[in-house]
């Protein structure tokens, strides 16, 4: 699809695993948005929306949302798990155009994967005078520093690591992360908040490999190489492992204009 990198298509093969093994999203993080944005949000548009987890959260706000993702696999999945009122639509970000403005647009796990070129102009377009941007993730990363180099270790063969990098090169010790970086220098946006939700989960081994199914790093991979590391990462674990998955949390107003 025009304009939508190779990789950001790769999870429709694993739709179902993501929805199985992904942690939804809590209700602190719609109460935090919906805080921040101080009046009534009535209207959504979701960016790559993928399986709906976040979509579910703010449509259990009574908040009219329209999910929008490139991957018809995705879609399908998202389907299933959605309130029927959910607008559904398959579209990359860049294919989206301003014929309607919402109150509230928001990308979960998703924004990494837009063009630069025009991103702040596009986000403010499709937002109402005021309205709120947010997005949200985070890595899943194992809690104990052992297992976690032991896993490295595991598939150091085929990855020298699985995680994104930041986008526009921002530091991970930076008090402002990315997209906070962009949207503080956008001239789109004004009051940049960045948050942490901080979460740990318990997971059991098999459970821990089906979340790395999911990452677009492995799916890269050819599909017997990509059961090579899968094995080799199993065969390192203990039954079960602790997971850091906490959510940062970037919010922003759209000025009047830039």
């Amino acid at each position: 699809m025009l304009g939508v990198p190779g990789r950001a298509l790769s999870f429709g093969a694993a739709a179902r695993a993501y929805e199985r093994f992904r942690p939804g999203y809590p209700e602190e993080l719609a109460d935090l948005v919906l805080a921040y944005a101080g009046r009534p949000v009535r209207t959504a548009l979701e960016i790559g929306a993928g399986t709906g987890k976040a979509t579910r959260l703010f449509a259990r706000r009574g908040i009219a949302v329209t999910a929008t993702d490139p991957d018809p696999a995705m879609l399908a999945e998202l389907r299933r798990h959605v309130p029927a009122d959910v607008r559904v639509r398959q579209a990359a970000f860049e294919q989206l155009r301003a014929d309607e403005r919402h109150d509230l647009v928001y990308a979960a796990a998703a924004l990494h994967w837009t063009a630069r070129e025009r991103r702040w102009e596009r986000i403010a377009g499709l937002l109402t005078p005021d309205g709120v941007f947010a997005s949200f993730g985070g890595p899943l990363r194992l809690t104990d520093p052992a297992v976690r180099d032991a896993v490295a270790a595991a598939r150091s063969a085929y990855l020298a690591d699985d995680e994104i990098p930041s986008p526009d090169g921002t530091p991970p010790a930076a008090r402002m992360q990315w997209p906070g970086t962009e949207l503080r220098a956008s001239g789109w946006f004004t009051d940049v908040r960045q948050s942490e939700i901080r979460r740990r989960v318990t997971v059991s081994a098999d459970d821990y490999v089906g979340v790395l199914s999911t990452v677009s790093a492995y799916l890269e991979l050819p599909p017997h190489v990509r059961q090579q590391v899968f094995d080799r990462i199993r065969d390192v674990l203990p039954g079960t492992v602790e997971v850091t998955a906490d959510v940062t949390v970037h919010l922003a107003r759209r000025t009047s204009q830039p």
